[in-house]
Order: C-alpha cells, then structure tokens, then sequence
C-alpha cells in the first residue's frame, strides 16, 4: 500500500515542470483521461482486488530547535535517513512525514502500528538530535510564526514550487485567511505555505471496489464524531480559534478560488473539501467529478499505456491518475495503489491530526477503523438514515467545537458530542474491532484510552488551551507559546496518553536568554493607539489612564504613521497651556513622523543600538508597514534587570521576562 500523496517511485520530483506550458497540460492531461477509462476497465472487468482488507498510516511531524520554534532542517535530517524509504520530505522545511507499511486488517494489527510508529520515530529522533533538533506530533506548532512561512523555508524540490505557483497563478492574488473563535485571526500570505502550518496521522483503510460507494459514505458520516474526540490543533500565531483550526487553515490555504467583485455569484468548490454529496455506486463519480471541477496544476512525463499493461497481464501504475489526486486534499480521499503486485482502492482519512501522543493516535485511528466495520455492518444504506447536508453539518460543527459539539446522528438529533461518543459510538466501535477479529487487549486498551479522554474532556486542543491559560500571568507570550512545545516534546517521549498530562509550566522552555533573542519575543501587542484626526487630548488621557507614555498612530489600514510621545505632549502644553481640554489640536499636528522601527524578527541588540543611535525611548514593530507591536527602554531594562539577578544569583536558566511591561512602563522619562 502506497502513500498516495507520494509520487510514484518513476516520477520523480525532476520529471515535474515549473512552467506547465498549454502543450504540456494538454498531453498531460490526455493521460489523465487514459488513466480514468483504464481504471474504468478495470473495475468492470473485477481487476481491483476484492476480500482484503489491509490498514495502514502517514505520519508526519515539525522540527523545532532548541528555542523551541521551527527548525528548517528536514534534508539534512533525511540525509542521515536515507537508507530507509518509510521518510520522506513535506512542503516546509520543518516538516518531515514517514510511512508505515501495510498491515492486515486484524489480530494485533493496531499495537503493531504502534510498534511500527514508535521504531520510526525514534530513528527520526535519533537523526534530529545530531543535529540539535527535536521532533513534536502537533497538529499545528503553537510556535510557528508568519515569518516561518516564506518561500526560502519551502522544501527545495521542483514539486513544491511548482505546485505553489500553479495554485498562486490561479487564485489571482493573495491568500486570505480569516477566522473567528476565542479569538480572531485575519491574514493575508503570497504563497502556499500556510499549507506547512498543519500536520495529520493519516489513516488508509482498503476497499473492494464492490463495497467502496457503501464505505467511503459511512467514511464522511462518522468523520465528525472521529474529530469531535481528536483535536489538537487550536492555537494558531497565539491566537485561539476552532479546537481543530487546522481544518479551516488547511481548506483556506491552497484554496485556488479567484476572488474579485463577481466571485460570489459563482459556485466554486475548493480543492480541500468535505464533497457535496453521497457516493451512489462507484470511486468513478469522485474521480470524474474532481477532473471535471479541478485544473491540472502538475504534470510529469507518463511513459506508460495502461491499457498496454493490461493487455499484458500486468498492473498499470495510472501515475497520472495519481499524481492529479495528489492535488485534491478530500478530507476522505479515495486511493489507488499497488500492494503484492495487486491493484487496490482504499480510503485515506484525512481528517485525523497529529499527536498529541502515539497511543492517542492509534486511540484514534482505532475509533475510526471500529465506526467504519461496525456501520456497515448496522446500516445496509448510511443515506437512508442521515442527510448529507447534517453529516456535513457535523463536520464543521466539530471543528470549531471539539467535544462541545453537538452532533446529527442515527436517531438523534442535536445530541451532545461526548454523551454520543461515550453511549453510543464508542461501544459501537468496540463491537466494530470485534468483527474484525482484533485482539481484546488491543481493543481494551485502544478504547479504553479514548474513553477515557472523552470521559474527561481533555483532547490534545484542550490541554493546549488549559495549559496556555493557566501561564497567562507568567512570562511573555513567545515563552508562554515556546512551553506548550517542550512540554508536548517531553511528554510525547514519556508516552502516555494527553488525558493523564499535566500541564504545561513555563519552567519547560529551559529559560534563559534564548526567549528574548528577537524583539517579537517579547513586544506588546496589546496596543493603545490613536488616529491621525482625532483629538490630543484623548492621547494625553491614554497616557494618564494606561500609565504609557508612547501612543502610536495608525490609519484606518492599520499602517503607522506616527507617534504621541509624553514629549511632544509636555511641548504642546508649554508652547500653549489652552491646547488641552480646550482648543480642539488634532494629533497630526503635534505627532512625530519620521520613525524608527524594527521589525518582529529584529534581533534584541540591534534593537538596543536603534535606540542608542537615535536616542528614542521606544521602537514601534512593523510588519509590511503595518503596526504589530512595540517596544520600550522599560522592556529592555527588564530584561537586562533579570538577567543581571540572575546571573547574580547563578540561575540564569530561571530568567523571566515579565509581559506587557508597555502598559506599565510608568509617566516619567
């Protein structure tokens, strides 16, 4: 069993044009329709192997250095790992992604892919150690920052740009990411990166083609209880969004949709998608509907004739077939692949994110795999007893909520996530793994974690979020970001499944200097500005009641164009004592215009020789002329004031930043 979002081992990344020229997409795509009526053929003339089942799993995984951030180190890690095909490279140079071999479906199947993934990953710590890299199961690294994301920390490979610049070219423009949940995130990006924010354990489950329209539609109905009880993926750039944002992040990152003044009048699907309907009867309607609806974006040179092949007596490959499927991101996706010389159909679940521990998921992957067995052997027509549109519902609802949901289900209607999971689904997929002859022990124990986490509320998003909560007084936000991924690194060797982790403490980031190397580790963010027309009183009063004495001004684009200092403040009144709380002074009148900034990846002396140079109190942080944050002489008297005690004291690891010292910095100069 093959991954399907690999290439087939005869096109390799070389073979894949940058510029895919209207030729090339033409011969290309006549493939592409070779390969859909051979399969056609094949599936008609019962060539698909049938009466098998075997399981099987991607996994992948972000770097991080030893602050605690994104490593960008992925080939050199590889390189240490060449002699072994389970690795593989992701779009960023922070990910890395191994696959586990194909198992058959029952006995001890599910404790073997645990021992599988716990080989691979210790080899994969093993080479990241050598290099002064961690490796963290997550569905989205708290740590990640916009400026991870740019196109120099793209994977080097002719695969990755090209498929960002087909996207990019058609969509039009930017991408735009906006999302609403505790907190708000809106964003725009120039490439496909924010795709390497996320990262899944992908679980495969093969198919006959007989059986696989009944499957794969039982597959999108209990896709929303599986991630109800999974998610892990709720904190994005320090934000807390959807219990599992990685759903949204990934659909709004490669999402080619132009977007113009008519946009909205037209359906579009986007290329990561739930799907619009039921499967009536074959893996044809998915395959032809997604040709039907989605440009080629890739294209490789396809040697083989697969109706060559079959004549033959051999199994074509249909590498055109599969390397256009590799750019459709169903959340379920259909699969064809060659395993023992014989051709096969699975489906690949998608839906599942990384981590938070190994025994979580195969926790996870075990509820999935028991829910699929056990429906079909309880409903002959999942269509009959759900609609799409609720199932569909479910999905969404379960994203944003988590365990919180509510859910559409057989018989039910509006019922509690964790009141289903546990009276309902749960036994079911216990009943499920028993069809299938699977060790009881494995069940118990599988099972019996999942139970055991639904039962107390604590999924991989709600320790994150507990755990950055409860340090919501304790250093800045970058360290507070920094101890949830060393804690989820110590915690993931340890084992144990997240429902029993205590939380995150900042202590776990090792302190130390390493934390405030950057100005945007430690800037304010929680800004108090003014508007060029509005009146200097109200800055003056900001001053007064937040104790600051630096008032940034911003346009209505939020691009800064000045400054209030306590300065320019005591000048006005002193040039002419009427000014405040009489005479109506705009602040553009007495606010300074020509700024020194830095911007968030500023190093901290350089940052401190700004401000000596130039003799300014106070650094404002722009990002692409936009105000994110700022800095003042107090932040660095802070930071040089912790330092010094404790390197008095002789503990410098315990050093502690203390946030938002902008809103205290006091009146006096």
């Amino acid at each position: 069993m093959t991954a399907c979002v690999r290439l087939p081992p005869s096109m390799g990344s070389h073979d894949i044009e940058r510029e895919l020229d209207a030729e090339r997409l033409r011969q290309f795509t006549r493939k592409l329709l070779t390969d859909l009526r051979a399969i056609e053929r094949m599936l008609e003339g019962g060539a698909i192997e049938s009466g098998v089942r075997r399981i099987g799993a991607e996994q992948e995984l972000f770097l991080v250095n030893q602050r605690w951030g994104a490593a960008n180190n992925n080939l050199e890690i590889l390189a240490d790992l060449a002699d072994d095909d389970h690795f593989t490279t992701e779009l960023g140079r922070f990910n890395l992604e191994f696959n586990l071999d194909p198992m058959m479906w029952g006995g001890n199947c599910l404790s073997r892919m645990e021992g599988q993934l716990v080989t691979l990953l210790d080899r994969v710590r093993e080479a990241a150690g050598k290099h002064g890299t961690s490796v963290v199961m997550t569905g989205i690294l708290p740590t990640l920052e916009k400026a991870d994301l740019t196109l120099d920390n793209m994977t080097p490979k002719p695969r990755y740009f090209a498929l960002n610049e087909a996207m990019t070219r058609l969509r039009g423009g930017a991408y735009i990411f906006h999302l609403k949940g505790q907190d708000e995130l809106k964003l725009s990006h120039d490439s496909v990166m924010l795709e390497a924010c996320n990262t899944s354990f992908q679980v495969h489950f093969q198919t006959g083609p007989e059986e696989f329209a009944r499957l794969y539609n039982i597959a999108q109905a209990v896709a929303a209880p599986v991630l109800a009880a999974a998610t892990n993926s709720p904190l994005l750039f320090g934000k807390r969004l959807w219990r599992e944002t990685r759903i949204a992040l990934f659909q709004q990152s490669v999402d080619t949709r132009a977007t113009g003044a008519t946009s909205h009048l037209r359906e579009q699907s986007p290329r990561v998608r739930f799907g619009r309907g039921w499967v009536d009867e074959s893996v044809m309607e998915i395959f032809q509907e997604d040709v039907s609806r989605f440009r080629v974006l890739l294209a490789a040179d396809v040697e083989e004739d697969p109706f060559h092949v079959l004549a033959k007596g051999g199994v074509p490959t249909l590498q055109a077939l599969r390397l256009f499927n590799g750019t459709i991101y169903r959340w379920n996706r259909p699969c064809y692949g060659i395993s023992e010389g014989k051709p096969h159909l699975r489906i690949e679940n998608r839906v599942l994110p990384a981590g938070p521990s190994i025994v979580d998921e195969v926790a996870n992957a075990a509820f999935w795999l028991g829910l699929m067995s056990a429906v079909y052997e309880q409903h002959r027509d999942i269509r009959q007893v759900l609609q799409f549109d609720q199932v569909k519902e479910n999905f969404v609802a379960a994203a944003r909520l988590g365990l919180g949901a509510h859910l559409w289900w057989v018989g039910h209607k509006d019922v509690p996530a964790r009141e289903l999971l546990l009276e309902e689904l749960i036994p079911l997929a216990r009943h499920g793994l028993e069809l299938g002859n699977l060790d009881s022990a494995d069940i118990d124990r599988y099972l019996g974690v999942l139970a055991e986490r639904v039962e107390a509320g604590k999924s991989g998003s709600q320790w994150l979020l507990d755990s950055y909560t409860a340090s919501r007084d304790q250093g800045t936000r970058a360290e507070r970001l920094a101890s949830l991924v060393a804690a989820t690194v110590s915690r993931q060797r340890d084992g144990a499944p997240v429902h029993e982790w205590p939380l995150a403490a900042i202590e776990e980031t090792g302190g130390g200097p390493a934390h405030y190397l950057q100005v945007g580790q430690f800037m304010t963010t929680d800004l108090f500005t003014v508007n060029a027309d509005e009146l200097v009183d109200l800055a003056a009063s900001m001053m007064d009641w937040r104790k600051i004495r630096h008032v940034p001004v911003e346009d209505a684009q939020h691009q800064l164009v000045g400054l209030v200092t306590h300065r320019t403040i005591l000048r006005l009144v002193a040039r002419d004592p009427g000014a405040l709380g009489g005479k109506s002074v705009p602040v553009s009148q007495i606010m300074e215009r020509n700024l020194i900034t830095c911007a968030p990846n500023t190093s901290t002396l350089e940052a401190i020789n700004l401000m000596r140079l130039h003799k300014v109190g106070c650094l404002p942080v722009v990002d692409h002329g936009k105000l994110v944050g700022i800095v003042t002489e107090r932040d660095f008297m802070n930071v040089a004031g912790q330092l010094l005690e404790a390197v008095m004291q002789g503990r410098a690891a315990e050093v502690r930043p203390r946030p938002g010292e902008y809103a205290r910095e006091g009146t006096d100069d």
